[in-house]
C-alpha cells in the first residue's frame, strides 16, 4: 500500500506534494487496473497526406473514457480506512465515471460533485453506477479542484486531475503506445487539468525521451497554451464554455504547471470547427464516436501539417449525446 507524506497546504487541507510520476508507479498502477482496464487498441488512420497517424481509443473503455485508467488506480491505492469513509470526485463526467466505476468494484459509495451543464448522457451514466450527483456551476466546480475541499463532504478525497495515483493510471496508456508503436514521433493528448498528458508523457520520456509530447486545448479554453507563453501558470480570461466540456480548464494551477512543464513539449489550439471536423473523421475512419475533447488531439495533428510521425492522437472519450454528436459532425 502506498505511504502519503501529507505536506502541502491548499484551501485549508493538507495534501500530498507534487512529485515526479516514476515509472515503477506506472508499472504497479498496470497490476493494479489489469482486470478493471481495457488495453485500448492503436487504430492506424489514412488521412490521404500520407502522414502516418494512429488513433489511441480510449472511447472504447467500459466508461467510454480513459479516466478510468485513473479512478481504478486511485481507488485501488487508498487505505482501508481511506475507502471506508467512500469516495467523492469532481468531474464533467468522465473523472465521475471512472471512480464511481472503481467506488462501486470495492462496494463504497461515491458523491461526484457535478459540473451541472454537463451533457445529460454523462450526468445519466455517473447515477447509473451508483454516484450520488452534487450539481454545480463551472467555476463552483473549478474552485473545488484548486482548492481540494467543498463544503459538506467529508469523504475521501479523489482528485480528477492533481493526484499522484490517479495520473500514475494514465500512464499506462503511454506504456501500451509504446508497446503498439515503438517508433512513435509525436504523441498528442487533450488537455484539461492536466492529468492525462502528465501521465502519458511521464510514460513517454522515460521510456521514448526523443518522442514530443504535445498538448491540444480549445481555442475557447486553452490556458497552456497561454502558460507556456508567459512562462508560468494562467488564468484564461476569455474562456467560453463550448461542446469541448472534457478539456479546456479555466486555468493551469501551480501544481499542474509543475507537473506537466518536464515531461510537455507544446501545446497546439484548434478552433472548435476543426475539432468537430475532426470528430467526423474519427466516426468515419474508425467506426467509432468520439466527444469533443476526444477529438482535439486529431484536430491538432491535422492543424500542423510538421509534426512528426508516427504520430499517435489520443481520443480520450466518447461521451456526448448523440443528438449534439450528429448536430456536430452533419453540419
Amino acid at each position: 500500500m502506498l505511504k502519503r507524506v501529507q505536506h502541502d497546504e491548499v484551501g485549508g487541507s493538507m495534501i500530498d506534494p507534487v512529485r515526479p510520476i516514476g515509472i515503477e508507479d506506472i508499472e504497479q498502477a498496470r497490476e493494479r487496473i489489469a482486470g478493471t482496464v481495457l488495453r485500448t487498441p492503436l487504430v492506424r488512420i489514412d488521412l490521404g497526406d500520407g502522414r502516418d497517424i494512429r488513433l489511441k481509443l480510449e472511447n472504447l473503455q467500459p466508461t467510454n473514457a480513459y479516466k478510468i485508467r485513473g479512478g481504478a488506480n486511485a481507488v485501488a491505492a487508498l487505505s482501508d480506512a481511506e475507502r471506508a469513509r467512500g469516495v467523492w470526485t469532481i468531474s464533467a463526467g468522465n473523472a465521475g465515471q471512472g471512480v464511481a466505476y472503481a467506488a462501486r468494484a470495492f462496494g463504497i459509495p461515491c458523491t461526484v460533485v457535478a459540473i451541472e451543464t454537463a451533457p445529460q448522457t454523462k450526468l445519466d451514466r455517473m447515477r447509473s453506477l451508483g454516484a450520488t450527483i452534487v450539481p454545480v456551476s463551472y467555476e463552483q466546480a473549478w474552485v473545488a479542484a484548486e482548492e481540494h475541499e467543498f463544503a459538506g463532504l467529508d469523504s475521501t478525497f479523489v482528485h480528477p486531475f492533481d493526484n499522484h495515483d490517479f495520473i500514475a493510471g494514465h500512464g499506462t496508456m503511454g506504456l501500451e503506445i509504446l508497446e503498439d508503436c515503438p517508433d512513435a514521433g509525436t504523441v498528442i493528448c487533450a488537455i484539461g487539468g492536466g492529468g492525462l498528458i502528465t501521465g502519458v508523457g511521464s510514460a513517454i520520456k522515460v521510456r521514448r525521451p526523443q518522442a514530443r509530447v504535445l498538448g491540444a486545448e480549445p481555442e475557447t479554453a486553452a490556458p497552456y497554451a497561454l502558460s507556456l507563453r508567459e512562462g508560468s501558470p494562467q488564468k484564461f480570461a476569455d474562456w467560453q464554455a463550448s461542446f469541448v466540456d472534457g478539456a479546456g480548464g479555466q486555468s493551469v494551477t501551480e501544481r499542474m504547471w509543475q507537473r506537466m512543464r518536464p515531461v510537455v513539449d507544446g501545446s497546439i489550439t484548434v478552433t472548435l470547427d476543426q475539432t468537430a471536423e475532426a470528430m467526423r473523421l474519427i466516426a468515419e475512419k474508425s467506426r467509432t464516436i468520439a466527444e469533443g475533447a476526444g477529438a482535439l488531439s486529431l484536430a491538432a495533428a491535422m492543424a500542423d501539417q510538421t509534426i512528426e510521425g508516427p504520430i499517435v492522437c489520443v481520443v480520450s472519450g466518447g461521451n456526448i449525446d448523440l443528438a449534439k454528436f450528429a448536430e456536430l459532425v452533419v453540419r
